[in-house]
Parts: C-alpha cells; structure tokens; sequence
C-alpha cells in the first residue's frame, strides 16, 4: 500500500505531463500545417477524423494482442458519447468561424463554471471558497493574456453556447462512464474513436467546405510530402493527446482537467513568441503570471479540501483504550463471576 501511495502522485504527474506536451505539440505541428505561410491544410475536422482513426487503429492492435482488456459498455452510451464529443468539435470549429478570437477564447474560459454547475445539477458535487476564488484567479489571468477584441453575432452566440455545452457535459461523461462501468482509460477510448472516427471522416468534408470553402478532395491532388509528414506527426500526437486527457479526467476530475488545461494556454504562448516570432507583450506577460498563481491556489486549495473531507470521516475504533480497559476489569471483578468465586448464587 505504502509503494501504491508513493506511486500514485508519480503517475498522475505522468499522465498530466503527456496531455500538455502532446496538446502543445498537437497545436505546433497543426500551426504549421494549417497556416497560409505552411501547407494550408484547412480541414480541421476532417483532420480531427484522421486523429480518432489512428486512435481507433492504435486501440484494436492493442485489443487483438491482449495488451488491453475489453469490458463492456452499451452500445447507446457510447453512441450518445460520442454525438455529444462531435458536437464539441463541430461547435468549436464553427465558434472560431464565427466569432471573433476574444469572443472565442472568453467562450473557452466560461467551460470552467459550466462544467462546475454542471458537477453539481448531475452529481450535487459543492466547491469550497478557496477553490472557487483559485477558478476565479484563472480566469481573470487566462482572459487578460488571451482576449482581445471581443465581437459577437447570433449564429457565432448559439454555436459557441453549444460547444461550450458539449465540451462541458463530454468531459464529465468521460469520469462518469469510467466510474460506472469499471473501464479504463484506454479502453473507453478505443470503444468510442471508432464511432466518432467513422462519422467525422463522413460528414468532415462536408464541415470542412462550409467553414473553408475548399473541397479536401482538391486539396490531395496536390498534396506534398511535407503536409503528409505534419499530417501524420498530427495524428500520433492526437493517439497521446486523446489518451492522456481520458486519464487525466478518470484520475482528477474535469473542473481540475479545465484549471490546469489552462498552463497549456501559457505554454503555446511561450513558445509561439520562442518559434513563431508571435507578440509578447506586458499584458500578455501579467496575465499569464496571473494564471499560474490561480493554478497554484488551486492546486493547494484542491488539498484542503481533501483533508477537511478525511477529517469529517472518523475511522471506526479497532482498540480499547487504557481507561476502557480499567472499567472493563472492575466490572468483572464486581460481576457474577467474582460473586461465583466466593460461591455465591443468584
């Protein structure tokens, strides 16, 4: 048990240093893909099809050769899964579409109280105030290093209230259904790629032409070795990208999952001023200070928490106490078996 605990907080270490380096590194190699000044690969949820086929690959191998066990879920769940997670792809891509970039990243920060009051219509889950102060700080950093012009229509409205929706319920139907049905991480994941994969790669094109104008079927005769190889470096980044948040929602929870997500915010801003020669400015600076302080809090807040709930539960006693024992004895003594000794009847 003593190796288990240790192991724990390594582990979990692990699986949230995977999703931000994949995350970050899935985001670098897309700028480089989809971006004018690269290979103009403008399909982003045709390519978003590309990573849960590669996922779906990567899950089957390891199901035929008995590295992952397969436990069952229905079939109607992973079916409603799976619509809900397309929703969010769909929904997000139309919202950047649509709306400009402040609105869309105000729309992304807003996931975190959604996802709080969401927690707590569906699992009368409560945050204790010094978690609620920590989201705050976050957001405040989160919007001051990410907003900047914020304009707002009624189509762009309604997609960016869907997606923030879909997003919120899909990363807490993922903790939900591995709870419920005992399945892993993995396992989960390999069970609903193949569904989302099969209908994003079918109704994908017909997205990607609405929001780009460009038909991807013009696009790959004349693709070029480049863009194959970036396509590719995207869809094995996308098989660690999809299994570490699975294992980072399974293992901490999806309030936790949006709070930390955020240092991927800091990170891609870091290194697109590093790489990209992409403005960093003061504010951009403050902001991201601000961020990670809320994320420290957060982090020490979650810890309390804990621990007032450990203190609330009392463990049953399994020894008497030197007291208990004292009384215990004297009353033997004056009982019946005392009186017997002496030979003495009732």
């Amino acid at each position: 048990m003593e190796n288990e605990k240790k192991a724990s907080p390594v582990s979990d270490m692990g699986a949230w240093a995977m999703n931000v380096i994949s995350s970050v590194g899935i985001i670098m190699a897309n700028k480089q893909l989809m971006s004018s000044s690269g290979y103009s690969f403008t399909f982003a949820t045709t390519l978003t099809g590309f990573h849960f086929a590669v996922t779906a690959l990567v899950g089957f191998v390891s199901n035929s050769t008995g590295y992952t066990a397969s436990k069952h879920v229905p079939l109607w769940e992973l079916l409603w899964f799976s619509i809900v997670a397309n929703m969010s792809i769909t929904g997000m891509n139309l919202s950047l579409m649509l709306n400009s970039v402040g609105f869309y990243q105000i729309s992304k920060l807003s996931m975190i109280p959604v996802v709080c009051v969401m927690e707590w219509i569906l699992h009368s889950k409560r945050y204790s105030k010094e978690v609620k102060v920590s989201v705050v700080v976050v957001v405040i950093g989160v919007g001051v290093c990410t907003v900047t012009d914020v304009k707002v229509n009624a189509k762009g409205f309604i997609c960016a209230c869907v997606a923030v929706l879909a997003t919120s319920l899909q990363q807490i139907s993922i903790g939900s259904l591995q709870k419920k049905y005992s399945v892993g991480a993995f396992e989960l994941l390999s069970k609903t790629a193949p569904i989302q994969a099969l209908s994003l790669l079918v109704f994908g094109p017909f997205i990607d032409y609405y929001l780009s104008g460009r038909l991807i079927s013009d696009y790959m005769k004349t693709i070029s070795s480049g863009a194959i190889m970036f396509i590719l470096i995207s869809c094995s980044l996308a098989v660690f990208c999809n299994i570490s948040q699975y294992l980072c929602i399974g293992r901490f929870s999806a309030v936790s999952f949006q709070v930390l997500g955020h240092m991927k915010t800091v990170c891609v801003l870091t290194l697109g001023w590093l790489l990209f020669d992409s403005e960093l400015t003061f504010k951009n600076i403050l902001g991201m200070l601000v961020a990670v302080a809320g994320m420290v809090i957060y982090s020490w807040a979650v810890e309390v928490e804990k621990a007032n709930n450990n203190k609330s539960i009392q463990p049953p006693k399994h020894s008497l106490t030197e007291e208990e024992l004292n009384l215990l004895k004297d009353g033997l003594e004056k009982g019946p078996i005392g009186d017997l000794e002496r030979g003495e009847s009732k």
